[in-house]
């Protein structure tokens, strides 16, 4: 049987009364820091310190501990691990590969699609994805400043066609519960807003971060709340995220996942049977499976849309429709995610 980190490996399971905050301040952020403690050789991975200066190393223990000891190509090390293949030129690739930047309306807010609109919420994550199209994101004059969120909220107030708002960074679960019921709360006095949407890495990231208060405040809410998840590979969800996801299920939080196809990591499809399974499970439906977006330092993610298309045809084959996730990319202009047999 494969070796994972033993749990008393960490601070943070140690001490069973750390508060996610805590083990969020305890991720390591530094690529030999990553390898020493899963055992690997620094070699197996060729120059990956320029990689490391131009997109910062984070991943939280409580992810760690579930990457396999002395295994160079885990698909959950492969995800978060500098390469030096990050510093390779691509053709197509750039710095703003979904058109963000053309999009935003106000610091802090995007508009893209037909009814409903995306808040920029913060800039930190709790664990940096090698794949991310945001890498390159400038946050500092995209956020909004010091927390004011009046001029996005008066954006909101005025285009009644909005309905939907979506929380999403960074990752806006790395905001506290206080600034999330606040900035919620002032959400809901738009009497023309009726859904809310939060994209979160942290529940197969860092379950611990989903908190009753949490949990509590979402199902009070007066919108219809939808949690999107995204977890690429079925070994990000053990125990302990099945534990939390159906916490929120039961509170009655919509529950979906979001995936990003990546070569080598999920581009087979025994990988993809096995996440739709273990999502199922955990009360999580899949809903988007992403062919790659063209940022920067990912070019050697990328699974050809042949290929992707034959994935999603295999999977047909051998699941029931509800758990086929729909293969679509994102592209700057367009008025919604293009559907793969659109490409």
């Amino acid at each position: 049987m494969p070796k994972t980190i033993p749990l008393n490996s960490f601070n943070s399971a140690s001490k069973p009364q750390i508060s996610w905050q805590q083990q969020l301040a305890q991720a390591a952020i530094t690529p030999q820091t990553l390898l020493k403690t899963l055992g690997l050789d620094p070699n197996e991975f060729g120059s990956f310190l320029g990689a490391h200066k131009q997109f910062s190393l984070k991943v939280p223990q409580a992810y760690l501990h579930k990457i396999q000891l002395d295994t160079p190509d885990d698909p959950l090390l492969l995800q978060i691990m500098t390469q030096s293949q990050e510093l390779l030129p691509a053709d197509g690739y750039n710095t703003d590969p979904v058109g963000d930047i053309d999009s935003s309306q106000t610091p802090g807010l995007l508009h893209k699609y037909h009814g409903r609109v995306l808040l920029i919420t913060t800039a930190a994550c709790a664990i940096h994805c090698r794949y991310c199209f945001r890498r390159h994101f400038p946050y500092q004059q995209q956020q909004a400043a010091r927390d004011d969120w009046q001029d996005a909220l008066e954006y909101i107030k005025q285009d009644s066609s909005i309905e939907e708002v979506i929380l999403s960074g960074g990752d806006p679960l790395v905001l506290s519960d206080g600034k999330l019921d606040s900035l919620i709360s002032q959400l809901e006095t738009i009497p023309h807003l009726s859904r809310l949407r939060i994209h979160s890495r942290l529940p197969v990231v860092l379950p611990d971060r989903i908190t009753d208060n949490l949990v509590n405040r979402l199902s009070s809410s007066r919108f219809n709340v939808c949690l999107v998840i995204h977890a690429n590979h079925a070994n990000e969800i053990t125990k302990a995220e099945v534990k939390v996801l159906r916490k929120l299920q039961y509170a009655g939080i919509h529950l979906l996942n979001q995936a990003v196809l990546l070569k080598g990591i999920n581009h087979r499809l025994s990988d993809q049977i096995a996440l739709s399974n273990a999502l199922y499970s955990a009360g999580v439906l899949p809903y988007y499976l992403h062919l790659l977006d063209p940022v920067q330092g990912a070019a050697h993610f990328e699974v050809d849309e042949i290929e992707a298309s034959k994935l999603i045809s295999g999977m047909r084959s051998k699941l029931p429709g509800f758990l086929v996730p729909r293969l679509v990319r994102e592209i700057a202009g367009e008025d919604s995610k293009t559907p793969a047999n659109e490409l």
